[in-house]
């Protein structure tokens, strides 16, 4: 039986509160289930039942380039988050990336090493 999963990549060098993360995280697991409810729908309806979700974190933007690159290069559906600039973060500041809802296999080839958030 096919695992699924969703994973939040979190950017750990903008200095964002607690509430920021959790608000940037919500947008990322809205934006990501949306995108693979339309282009995957039995991944989607597979992971409606649990919402599998992991929140892992990279230390700055190039990484989180690094981790969308290669979700990319195996053709993961991915969602960017990029903060409007009403609090703490300068307007157009990717916080975090989605992955998946997928196949958890899939997921892990690129997101195994991450720390948890």
């Amino acid at each position: 039986m096919v695992s699924i999963k969703q994973v939040i990549v979190v950017r750990n060098d903008l200095g964002m509160g607690k509430g920021k993360i959790a608000a940037q995280v919500g947008h990322a697991c809205v934006l990501g289930a949306e995108h693979v409810r339309k282009s995957h729908p039995a991944w989607f309806e597979k992971w409606w039942g649990g919402q599998a979700k992991i929140v892992l974190k990279v230390n700055d933007n190039k990484e989180l380039d690094q981790v969308k690159r290669a979700a990319i290069e195996l053709d993961l559906p991915w969602s960017e988050v990029t903060d409007a600039g009403h609090t703490q973060i300068a307007p157009g500041t990717v916080t975090c990336i989605s992955i998946g809802p997928a196949p958890e296999d899939l997921i892990d080839k690129i997101t195994r090493d991450l720390k948890l958030l």
